[in-house]
């Protein structure tokens, strides 16, 4: 099945596979405690293989390219609770193609216990590197530790968010662009996604922009381990939209409208914060189920720059990234 890219660039000669069915489905958010008309679009749903949600929309365009290339092994890192990661170990399995993680420490609870169980049940070579730093320290061995035949491992940055990997969240654009179309959902004025990698704001804003939508970005930053600010977004989007001009879809290389907030990081990557806590329940009262590392940071700023009056009154659409099996 073509991609929504693959429609309306025909002559788009990046190989794509779908590994979930969509659209996604959008609804509103059945709560009177906020000022805008808040909606929400739910990814946790997307993916046919072992793990679902955002990760799955970039491993639809990573992970043929890898095939393409003939890789035997992807190295790739992110925390100890990394849902990057075993999305990737499980839906590249279907490829023939092992995977190596790379990593680092992230506070410890009963979730992240049960994430290195799924890891460690997915098949995936685990590196435990603890820090950032030491990461990079044993980096060189590690793609010589998983080079086959003398040709190194094909390595995907953390998150899959690469210019490649952004395509996913165009796609999702896209989608939404096209539920609007269909009087499905209100044409939103800002989206409000979590930020650990960058690619799915920085896809988000490249799509819309396509669509013609005049949506705004807002990522909120869940990661200090990386610079995720909106300058940096925003070149992610550029280095993507360079990609798609050199492979036959001719668009604009202008600049994305990218917002990016950092009060509900918290004490940094994975810590529980007291307002993502709360977050999660009032989200869990109109039937939306968070986690504390990215969708429940994401919802509390939703929350609060609701109340402070940033959007306006006008409508909201949140993106539900996580998607557990």
């Amino acid at each position: 099945m073509n991609s929504l890219l693959h429609k309306r660039f025909p002559h788009l000669s990046l190989p794509y596979d779908r590994l979930g069915d969509g659209p996604t489905p959008v609804r509103e958010l059945d709560w009177r405690g906020l000022r805008s008309q808040v909606w929400v679009k739910d990814e946790s749903g997307y993916g046919s293989g072992g793990w679902g949600g955002n990760k799955v929309r970039k491993l639809e365009w990573l992970l043929p390219d890898a095939h393409r290339r003939g890789t035997h092994t992807i190295l790739t890192v992110g925390g100890l609770g990394t849902n990057w990661g075993l999305a990737t170990a499980l839906y590249a399995r279907a490829y023939g193609i092992h995977t190596a993680l790379g990593l680092i420490d992230q506070p410890v609870d009963d979730h992240i216990r049960r994430q290195l169980q799924r890891l460690r049940e997915s098949g995936a070579s685990l590196h435990f590197a603890h820090s950032k730093a030491r990461l990079i320290a044993i980096a060189p061995w590690l793609f010589v530790r998983h080079s086959h035949r003398c040709r190194p491992p094909h390595y995907l940055p953390a998150g899959g968010s690469s210019a490649l990997g952004v395509l996913g969240h165009v796609e999702t654009a896209l989608e939404l662009a096209d539920q609007v179309a269909s009087g499905a959902v209100p044409e939103p004025g800002y989206i409000v996604t979590a930020v650990g990698s960058g690619g799915t704001a920085a896809g988000l804003s490249l799509g819309l922009r396509l669509a013609g939508l005049r949506t705004r970005v807002l990522g909120v930053v869940v990661n200090d381990t990386l610079q995720l600010d909106s300058v940096t977004l925003t070149r992610l989007a550029g280095k993507t939209a360079r990609l798609l001009n050199s492979h036959g879809a001719p668009v604009d290389d202008a600049a994305a409208d990218i917002d990016t907030e950092y009060g509900w990081l918290g004490p940094g990557y994975g810590h529980v914060t007291t307002a993502a806590a709360e977050a999660a329940q009032v989200a869990a009262a109109a039937g939306l189920a968070l986690e504390m590392t990215y969708t429940a940071k994401a919802f509390a700023a939703l929350i609060d720059l609701d109340r402070a009056g940033r959007f306006a009154t006008e409508p909201v659409v949140f993106l539900n990234t996580h998607g557990p099996r």
